[in-house]
């Protein structure tokens, strides 16, 4: 049963980090991934129509793909729109090992070696996703692919805009094209705090009521946050315009009726957590954890500690 959980010594409760988060085909997927049952995997996304649900599902099976050797039978297998759904897996595999080779460390920390290795990958990735376009031009899940490439790449904040502007003009909220763009607008991705807030406060006031959008807000002060030099960090994120901003955002996402815990949600209601608990609003941290439950994600608590650990501490300080 999911999630399993064990004790560690200081007495913490230490939960495993589910990469399905939760979803139960998500759970299906990995494992045909493992065995390389392409077919089990092309017969499931066939059916899969909405656009943030194929994102989610592509990358899923390109980041449990082992040695890819499986993905390249299904693209020599298929013709038309299933080739360009095995060419997103494959890109999504690429991205994936690619970041494997560079590690999640600043620039500073990478080797020569690495980086070119980096390249390399993110190259067969580009590839992969620009024939997928070619071959199901209304498809926004490799166009999403490609905005990660295009900060991945260093390809200049004008390509990456021009990747996103495709992604959404196939599917305006797409939730992980959006991600990817604010991702690009990070100072440290050679954006500035002034574009990240300006494109997640714009994203999540046009986006209808209940859109999962609104946690590009939290995103956005989370990566604030991490920024910051010790001290100015935590006076920052404990401001009253900050509160103000994330409880906002939150009615208007993950707090509304209308919102829907699609495949990959959990990662939205831990920004929210984890920005919520920084912020020092105990009582609307907790509310997001008791929605969660033990469905801790990698991101955003790895910027504060062991996840999992991070998480648990967070979410017994907001109970107490």
């Amino acid at each position: 049963m999911w999630p399993f959980r064990r004790r560690a010594a200081d007495g913490i409760e230490r939960l495993e980090i589910d990469p399905a988060q939760g979803d139960p085909e998500a759970t299906r997927l990995i494992a045909a991934a493992k065995r390389g049952d392409w077919q089990a995997a092309a017969e499931f996304l066939r059916d899969v129509e909405h656009p943030d649900d194929r994102y989610f599902y592509c990358r899923i099976l390109g980041e449990h793909a082992g040695d890819g050797v499986w993905i390249d039978e299904w693209i020599a297998a298929e013709t038309g729109r299933a080739k360009a759904t095995a060419l997103t897996v494959k890109g999504q595999y690429a991205i994936d090992w690619a970041w494997q080779a560079r590690g999640n460390g600043r620039a500073k920390t990478v080797s020569e070696e690495a980086f070119k290795i980096f390249f390399r990958r993110l190259k067969i990735a580009e590839d992969c996703l620009d024939d997928a376009t070619d071959l199901d031009a209304d498809d926004p899940t490799p166009w999403a692919g490609l905005v990660t490439l295009g900060r991945a790449r260093q390809l200049g904040l004008d390509e990456t805009r021009r990747r996103f502007d495709e992604a959404v003009r196939r599917y305006p909220s797409h939730r992980d094209a959006h991600y990817h763009m604010l991702q690009q607008l990070c100072r440290k991705w050679s954006g500035s705090h002034a574009l990240m807030h300006d494109f997640a406060e714009s994203s999540a006031a046009a986006a209808p009521p209940g859109s999962p959008l609104g946690v590009l807000v939290a995103d956005a002060h989370i990566e604030h946050w991490l920024d910051l030099p010790e001290g100015e960090d935590g006076e920052y994120m404990q401001s009253p315009e900050v509160g103000e901003r994330l409880r906002l955002a939150a009615d208007r996402s993950v707090r509304h009726h209308s919102y829907e815990r699609r495949p990959g949600w959990t990662s939205g209601d831990n920004a929210f957590a984890m920005a919520f608990t920084l912020h020092g609003d105990r009582p609307a941290a907790a509310e997001r954890f008791d929605v969660l439950g033990d469905r801790v994600t990698r991101w955003p608590w790895s910027y504060l500690a062991t996840p999992d650990v991070a998480f648990t501490r967070a979410r017994q300080n907001a109970r107490r």
